[in-house]
């Protein structure tokens, strides 16, 4: 927990004058997903709290904020911890992830498109791929698809995907084979962006939807394993 608060202090300066508990949110979202406190962390108040330089109101509306988007759960008598996902509920992300992303795709309008940031994270995952960083390729694909869900140019849609995207990482973290996980991913994203940069939302659409069908195959294959290993007997 040490090197976890260590990174707090540093994130201190990103909630400037004003430590609203949306900004504490944001930034413990952002270490969740990222991998900071993995699934089934107990939350320390005093411990965060210092850290951040923040209230005890003021961390534990931000606990309620994320319990709320399905991040952390509250047990009682014990605290509050970061969520550990069930099968079902990978199943349920996914469903959402095909309904939401293939619905942008679809809906793109008229080419060219805005795909420079799209564009960019893609070479990300190139890079992060050469150098063996596996999670950092992973960074890269849950980026892509961010991206892929702004050319919808809608806040609403972004702050619904932010939540799942970050759910998603929760499994990650436990399915925890990033090479098997995301490398098969990189191609599969620059198919996705040439379909776009040669205006055919249909084959993008087609592509992004075996996708997602593939990843969450295999996601929930490993997942179901990794938690039934972590069950009290398996």
């Amino acid at each position: 927990m040490t090197e976890q608060l260590s990174g707090l202090v540093d994130d201190r300066a990103l909630l400037g004058r004003t430590s609203t508990a949306e900004r504490v949110a944001d930034i413990l979202r952002s270490r969740i997903a990222e991998g900071y406190f993995p699934p089934g962390t107990r939350l320390s108040e005093d411990s965060i709290g210092g850290a951040l330089g923040v209230s005890r109101n003021t961390l534990r509306e931000a606990f309620r904020l994320l319990t709320h988007e399905r991040l952390l759960v509250h047990e009682l008598n014990r605290g509050v911890f970061v969520r550990v996902l069930t099968v079902e509920d990978v199943e349920d992300i996914y469903r959402t992830r095909r309904l939401v992303e293939c619905a942008v795709v679809r809906g793109l309008g008229e080419p060219p498109y805005a795909l420079g940031a799209l564009a960019d994270v893609v070479e990300q995952g190139r890079a992060a791929a050469r150098e063996g960083d596996w999670k950092g390729v992973g960074t890269a694909n849950i980026h892509f698809h961010r991206e892929l869900v702004a050319l919808a140019a809608s806040e609403r849609t972004d702050e619904l995907m932010r939540s799942v995207f970050a759910e998603l990482r929760l499994a990650f973290h436990v399915v925890d084979e990033p090479r098997r996980l995301h490398e098969p991913y990189i191609a599969r994203n620059v198919a996705i962006l040439q379909a776009l940069q040669a205006g055919d939302r249909e084959q993008a659409e087609q592509l992004l939807a075996a996708y997602l069908d593939v990843s969450l195959e295999r996601v929930v294959e490993v997942y179901r394993r990794r938690v039934g290993e972590d069950a009290p007997g398996g």
